[in-house]
């Protein structure tokens, strides 16, 4: 059988398909680099980082049952401080968040993963599907960003 808990697990800090996973794409990306804008109009590694906490933060809520908002912190969370202690604070959190995130879901009965959630569909917010297909979309979501914060970090 098919566990979707250990593609997440794998996508945040396990052997992941893609190459390195999220956790150590961000623990390699040097404090000075995290704040800077070096494409124009594009976000930078911190603001990344913030992004996939939020999304983890809302996947982790949505899979608890709430109906499926924009992020607590918003889909693009302001950069609060730009500091080497605000770096490894925004990569704690991020920790944190996913850590959460694999309690609930090794808490998911495996009938459970084909629930959809309480939402109607709405393919922008990704809602309106199963637990399975959710989590997976997170996945994608951290390897797409895992991605750009690698290339990010070779400036």
């Amino acid at each position: 059988m098919f566990d979707i808990t250990n593609e997440i697990k794998k996508s945040f800090n396990g052997d992941a398909w893609h190459g390195n996973h999220v956790m150590q794409t961000l623990n390699n990306v040097e404090p000075e680099k995290a704040f800077q804008h070096f494409i124009p109009d594009a976000h930078s590694i911190a603001e990344i980082a913030l992004h996939l906490t939020a999304w983890t933060e809302e996947v982790s809520s949505r899979l608890n049952g709430n109906l499926a908002l924009e992020p607590e912190m918003g889909d693009w969370p302001p950069v609060q401080e730009k500091s080497p202690q605000a770096w490894e604070k925004i990569i704690v959190n991020f920790k944190i968040a996913n850590e959460e995130l694999i309690r609930i879901c090794e808490n998911i009965k495996p009938n459970d993963w084909n629930n959809k959630t309480i939402d109607e569909r709405n393919a922008a917010l990704g809602t309106g599907v199963t637990n399975a297909v959710l989590l997976n979309g997170l996945v994608q979501h951290h390897a797409y960003h895992s991605g750009q914060i690698a290339i990010l970090s070779k400036f």
